[in-house]
């Protein structure tokens, strides 16, 4: 009778099992109030930065349009790493707190199904959040008839730096999750480890400014602050691509052990 409703992982199909599981952490996201906070939080965070790079451009105009003002200033970059944490803090912790982790692992999903899909749900809500900001540089674009200074470039590397980094944050925050059942203890491992990331890589970045250039090449490989800026000037650069996705892919590893270790313990 209930062999219908728990079937023999064998005879699962993984891509119908994974769709379920990406629909149901969609739908979470979406249902719960923390994704509207979220949401306005960044929509503050880009109205602020975009009208403070008007007043710039108006009051002194310099070197770079809007766009590049806009995503590289530092109270964007401060207060954007607040962002990782709140998306990410519920994906694990909270399954453990409710007790439905183990019902998950007990059932007949793969531990890399239910990593995968509770990751790329956090990351396609991450780019939906970021919609609105790109509305913004369209309708001012329209309300001035064209007249706006807003390169394409700089939009395309913008937005491009927002994803990679993103996608590289998110995982941290994932992995974050899977280590603790308290939520506020997911997001600030979260923060902590995101934030550390840039500002290492920021520090690193000014010490090897006087030094060898062999040794500022590696540091800029893995600065942050280099990659953004670099991509807000409208700079593609593959080498950073390849280095987000790297340590995406490892720390999603660390992850997934980690699941499958509270796996093999249940």
């Amino acid at each position: 009778m209930s062999s219908s409703k728990s079937p023999n992982p064998s005879n699962n199909d993984p891509v119908r099992v994974f769709t379920v599981l990406f629909g149901k952490e969609i739908k979470a996201f979406f249902l719960s109030p923390i994704a509207y906070v979220v949401l306005a939080l960044v929509m503050v965070i880009n109205g602020f930065s975009f009208k403070a790079a008007m007043t710039i451009l108006e009051t002194a105009p310099g070197d770079g349009g809007l766009v590049r003002f806009t995503f590289n200033a530092p109270w964007f970059w401060l207060s954007y790493f607040f962002i990782f944490p709140l998306v990410t803090m519920r994906l694990f912790a909270e399954e453990q707190k409710l007790g439905t982790l183990e019902a998950l692992l007990t059932a007949p999903v793969r531990t890399g199904q239910l990593v995968a899909a509770k990751y790329l749900a956090a990351l396609v809500f991450y780019c939906i959040l970021w919609l609105p900001s790109l509305a913004n540089f369209y309708i001012f674009q329209w309300i001035t008839a064209g007249a706006g200074d807003i390169r394409p470039g700089e939009l395309l590397g913008s937005y491009s730096i927002l994803f990679l980094m993103g996608m590289f944050n998110l995982s941290i925050g994932c992995f974050s999750s899977s280590l603790s059942s308290n939520q506020i203890i997911a997001a600030i491992l979260g923060f902590t480890l995101s934030l550390m990331h840039f500002l290492l890589g920021t520090f690193a970045l000014d010490l090897a400014q006087n030094v060898d250039q062999s040794l500022k090449n590696i540091v800029q490989y893995f600065a942050s602050a280099y990659h953004s800026r670099m991509f807000a000037a409208g700079v593609l650069d593959s080498r950073p691509a390849i280095y987000y996705a790297t340590a995406t892919a490892l720390i999603l590893f660390v992850t997934h052990q980690v699941v499958e270790f509270r796996r093999w313990r249940t």
